[in-house]
């Protein structure tokens, strides 16, 4: 056997080995970890991560999966931000105003989803004051803390009332169920699409206006305003065609339609929680802010002040049954 044959049965012998032993080399899922979060509003955040390790496959999808639990996995909330090692950046999506969140970076390649580290955060409450003010606060019976402003000789809430029972501790009955909803000639309360978790940090509860009727429903030393304490208010700031743009919460965070020219001066962050119909459906959410009076106009309707996203103020009366948002004064 010649050198040249020695030669190259020493190659086929080492290039085989090396095949051998790379085929033999174990697979493992990757190692990533979590990035903190950033950028958190009402409904969304910035999280992400980093593969340092593909595990000795090819990242087939890597991201974040977030959850309320602490462990959160791929079969919960997740983003899709790519392939391959590296770092990335997620965008987190429809979260819930005010919620505590889990985050955990993923990897997956063709052994398995490798996880990061748990980052955990909270989303803002959603509701923007004017910074240049000065709030107080009133606490109702279930110690719901309220945010509260004086407007000239008035003292408001600045947030709607979302208590479930009257001041005295009896509960308010919640009823979700559209028929009796509509059969209902007592005191009842809804959040808004029945969505508890999404409503009532923003935007409070429903009422219809029975619950009103029991002058038990504002904390001790507050009550529901009558035609004359609102009429009190708008006068103040200037009448109907100008007091809305300093009533309405500015930006549109919450507001649907562009709202420019919003200033909420008097601090008083008018909220659009929409309404409950009298037949129990849901509408105008975003683009409506109602709030009943204590005044009933008839045997079947009371009087309730609104306004749209044009900014504009409206008194009218409607039918007891309908579910509106409540704004107490103090007594």
């Amino acid at each position: 056997m010649n050198n040249q044959v020695r030669l190259q049965i020493v190659v086929i012998v080492l290039i085989t080995m090396f095949f051998f032993l790379h085929s033999c080399k174990k697979t493992t899922i990757p190692i990533v970890t979590t990035m903190a979060v950033t950028e958190i509003t009402t409904t969304t955040a910035v999280s992400g991560g980093e593969v340092t390790d593909d595990g000795g496959s090819d990242i087939i999808v890597k991201g974040v999966c977030w959850d309320i639990s602490d462990y959160p996995e791929i079969t919960n909330n997740k983003s899709v931000d790519g392939k391959g090692t590296g770092d990335f950046s997620s965008n987190l999506k429809d979260l819930s105003p005010g919620v505590s969140y889990y985050v955990r970076a993923y990897a997956t390649n063709d052994v398995g989803t490798g996880y990061g580290n748990t980052v955990s955060f909270t989303t803002l409450n959603g509701i923007l004051f004017n910074p240049q003010l000065t709030y107080g606060t009133v606490d109702d019976i279930e110690n719901n803390t309220y945010k509260t402003i004086q407007i000239g000789n008035q003292t408001w809430m600045a947030e709607n009332l979302k208590t479930t029972k009257f001041n005295d501790g009896t509960e308010i009955p919640l009823v979700e169920d559209n028929n009796m909803w509509s059969d209902l000639f007592t005191p009842g309360f809804s959040w808004y699409e029945n969505d508890e978790l999404i409503h009532k940090s923003i935007y409070g509860a429903l009422y219809n206006w029975y619950a009103v009727e029991t002058e038990k429903i504002c904390p001790s030393g507050w009550h529901v305003p009558t035609r004359g304490d609102w009429s009190i208010l708008i006068d103040y700031l200037g009448g109907i065609n100008v007091a809305g743009v300093k009533l309405m919460e500015t930006g549109n965070e919450h507001w649907n339609e562009n709202n420019n020219i919003a200033t909420n001066l008097s601090g008083f962050t008018a909220l659009p929680g929409g309404i409950r119909r009298f037949d129990g459906t849901f509408n105008y959410k975003g683009g409506y802010a109602n709030w009943w009076l204590a005044t009933s106009s008839s045997a079947s309707d009371a009087w309730r002040w609104y306004m749209d996203y044009n900014t504009t103020v409206y008194e009218t009366e409607h039918d007891k049954r309908y579910g509106f948002s409540i704004r107490c004064i103090k007594d």
